[in-house]
């Protein structure tokens, strides 16, 4: 009789796996062919932090960062923080000039290209270390991250992310160093890498339990929503950190599901034709796997 059992249970298990495996593989030749559609390159992590599965393309390719690197940024300012070097509490006079990492020489940002214009009113005046690592995050100022970056230094971030399995994420420089483009040193991330710093984070494993949520309740007040929340359901909360620039459109974070279940999802581009497009299907792949999830 126990055998018998035994082999219910094993068969049982066997054609769930299969079952869930069969499903994937379909959501994944959907989702594929969504992203055909798109004259483009793109590349996506999906992982269910309570069943473990996952589905992955194009996942280990290196993209441009665009402003998903201020994640790790944000990182870094944290663990600096725990260990002591500053209090997020203490403040910085805001500046706008910066060194570039190729030779040193000075560079500012322009207002015109930031999302943030309203800081370039501060300049002179100070801010905490933590209202700047908000506004870098949920409005994707540059010049928050450019004054961030010159606190905590970008090899720092660059080291944090190895410690936290991330081998291929490059934080290599701040925000509109166009000595170090045109040089091709830029910050790149792959999806696989950025999945892995929100699936830590959404274990509250990243810095500490404390530091991983108040980073999450920063993410959760992104104010760009294009992609991955644009077309789920409004009880649906995302914690996430977008990045854009011309040809590219990212997003990368943790979907809080109402019934308290969750999952991290990343999903990168590059050489976009149409960028509304990709957007547009992009915010259609966060649907698909959601709906995927309702069954």
């Amino acid at each position: 009789m126990k055998i018998a059992y035994f082999i219910i249970i094993l068969l049982t298990s066997t054609m769930q796996l299969l079952a869930q495996t069969g499903a994937s593989s379909k959501l994944k030749t959907a989702i594929q062919a969504k992203l055909n559609s798109v004259e483009g390159e793109l590349a996506v992590a999906f992982k269910d932090l309570q069943t473990g599965q996952t589905l992955f393309i194009n996942e280990k390719d290196n993209f441009h960062a665009a402003s998903t690197m201020k994640t790790p940024v944000m990182i870094e300012v944290f663990k600096q923080a725990k260990t002591g070097k500053f209090k997020l509490s203490d403040s910085i006079v805001l500046k706008n000039e910066f060194k570039s990492i190729v030779d040193g020489s000075p560079f500012s940002l322009d207002i015109s290209d930031d999302s943030a214009d309203d800081m370039y009113k501060k300049i002179g005046q100070k801010m905490t270390i933590y209202d700047l690592t908000y506004q870098m995050t949920i409005v994707s100022s540059n010049l928050a991250t450019n004054i961030l970056i010159d606190l905590v230094d970008a090899k720092n971030a660059n080291a944090t992310m190895r410690t936290l399995g991330a081998n291929d994420i490059e934080v290599l420089r701040g925000v509109e160093d166009s000595k170090a483009f045109k040089l091709g040193m830029n910050n790149t991330v792959t999806a696989y890498d950025l999945m892995l710093i929100f699936e830590k984070l959404a274990q509250k494993t990243v810095v500490s339990t404390a530091d991983s949520e108040s980073m999450i309740e920063i993410l959760l007040d992104q104010k760009f929503r294009d992609v991955i929340p644009a077309k789920l359901p409004k009880d649906v909360k995302v914690a996430h950190k977008t990045g854009s620039i011309t040809g590219v459109q990212n997003d990368s974070g943790i979907i809080y599901l109402p019934d308290g279940r969750k999952y991290v999802l990343v999903l990168l581009s590059r050489k976009l034709k149409d960028e509304k497009k990709g957007v547009e299907a992009l915010a259609e792949v966060s649907r698909m796997i959601y709906d995927s999830l309702q069954h």
